[in-house]
């Protein structure tokens, strides 16, 4: 996501680093570069040309502060700007004081709705929520079938009548079973049209007349770019959304949407996914999501999700194992299921700051960390518990027969086992040689 927008914005800042202060004839071929690669990312051409005005004034006459470069201020300016574009603020969703809160999806079809339905209950219910979903898609064949499947998987309940096409009788005994299961959360799943129509509205209208939802959220597939910021303005329009979440963000899209949706329809980003797992959505938050476009990671983000899938307890133990030098490969393998808990290593490795992602090839990288996987799999609890086992070659051949690879690869990754435990021995024993005054570890 944004990628080659951020790669931009970094030659851009190179361009005007060296400068004694910011003025309007240095920056003015990067102001141009800015509007380019807004537009060229599908950003509105509006939307574009107020984001270079606003920076032209706050850029231009700024003096350099002292310890500070010309590329520096400028990237706070970008920066800064780019927040405000992107809404300013989080914008959390909504809580009925009274319960259920009653949120309605919408929008076009293809755009993720039914499977984001499923994102949004499973991240309320991580928050200690009690979400309830209900399909009222009667028009996609698979629509109905789906939203039970979901449900299933993320161990949510989930409602609709198989053989009722009326959506006003499906929601209203929907609600009704919400409230008997004291529900904190129910999410309504419409149904979508290839196009925006009349009768797609007057449904909309006829479920949020008759139910009151507390959020309209519109999905949108984040790939379309401008398209997607006239989807959501027409929505807008028709049936006054609270929100809208952007799907598909891991995919080949140029940005434009982000950018654009909030100057354009007045209403805030609510939610990003970012991944075909149901674990792959997160709350929108624009000094994060601007921090990433330019190259700077997002470390709250990052830590938010290790927060989600690292037991406390599990990481102390831990811990006190790679001190006292005691780490094994069953060690190994639970340090790769919580990792893979945290989304895919290319989103993992976007949060970095300072990673070039660009620069590295994710598939292979991903390959790598499955063969590994394989290979600590295809041990025994004994042999992965005291590698020392490992040294006999019948016991190398098993296993590189077990998971797939050579024997090789096997005595590749014993060997960075056995180097990491004398990393550590080094550590532990208070220094390492060869260094002015030794290195010396924190001893507890």
């Amino acid at each position: 996501m944004f990628n080659s927008l951020g790669d931009r914005f970094q030659d851009i800042f190179k361009k005007v680093s060296g400068q004694g202060r910011l003025t309007e004839s240095n920056i003015k071929d990067a102001l141009r570069e800015v509007r380019l690669a807004l537009l060229e990312a599908d950003v509105n051409y509006g939307v574009a040309k107020n984001f270079v005005a606003k920076i032209r004034d706050k850029a231009v006459g700024e003096e350099v502060i002292k310890g500070v470069n010309p590329a520096q201020q400028f990237v706070k300016i970008v920066n800064d700007e780019l927040v405000e574009v992107l809404g300013g603020t989080n914008v959390t969703i909504a809580k009925s004081a009274k319960p259920p809160t009653v949120v309605m999806l919408t929008g076009l079809q293809g755009a993720g709705k039914t499977t984001f339905s499923a994102k949004l209950g499973k991240y309320l219910k991580k928050k200690g929520e009690k979400p309830f979903l209900i399909g009222a898609d009667v028009y996609r064949p698979a629509a109905k079938k789906q939203i039970k499947v979901l449900g299933e998987q993320t161990g949510i309940s989930a409602f609709t009548i198989d053989e009722s096409t009326n959506v006003l009788e499906i929601c209203k005994a929907g609600m009704e079973k919400a409230k008997e299961e004291n529900a904190t959360y129910v999410i309504f799943d419409t149904a979508g049209r290839l196009h925006i129509d009349e009768q797609l509205m007057n449904e909309l209208k006829e479920i949020k007349e008759n139910f009151h939802p507390d959020e309209i959220l519109l999905v949108v597939d984040g790939m379309t770019g401008q398209d997607a910021v006239n989807v959501a303005k027409t929505f807008n329009e028709d049936l006054d959304i609270s929100g809208v979440v952007l799907t598909k963000l891991d995919g080949d899209t140029r940005g434009g949407a982000a950018l654009s949706i909030k100057e354009v329809s007045g209403k805030p980003i609510k939610f990003i996914s970012d991944g075909e797992k149901l674990d792959d959505v997160s709350a929108f938050h624009p000094d994060r999501l601007a921090s990433r476009i330019l190259g700077m990671g997002d470390v709250v983000s990052l830590v938010e999700k290790a927060q989600e899938v690292i037991d406390e307890d599990e990481a102390k133990k831990m811990e006190e194992k790679f001190r006292k030098n005691q780490f094994d490969f069953e060690d190994f393998l639970k340090q790769f299921k919580m990792i893979k808990k945290m989304g895919s290593l290319g989103n993992i490795m976007k949060l970095i700051p300072g990673v070039d992602t660009s620069a590295i090839d994710m598939a292979m990288a991903e390959k790598e960390m499955k063969k590994v996987e394989a290979i600590i799999y295809s041990m025994t609890v004994q042999e992965r518990r005291d590698p020392k086992l490992l040294k006999n070659g019948g016991r190398k051949k098993r296993i590189a027969g077990g998971s797939g690879t050579e024997v090789t690869e096997v005595n590749k990754l014993i060997k960075q086992y056995e180097q990491m435990k004398q990393v550590m021995k080094m550590f532990n024993s208070g220094g390492f040689p060869g260094m002015p005054g030794g290195f010396r570890g924190k001893k507890r």
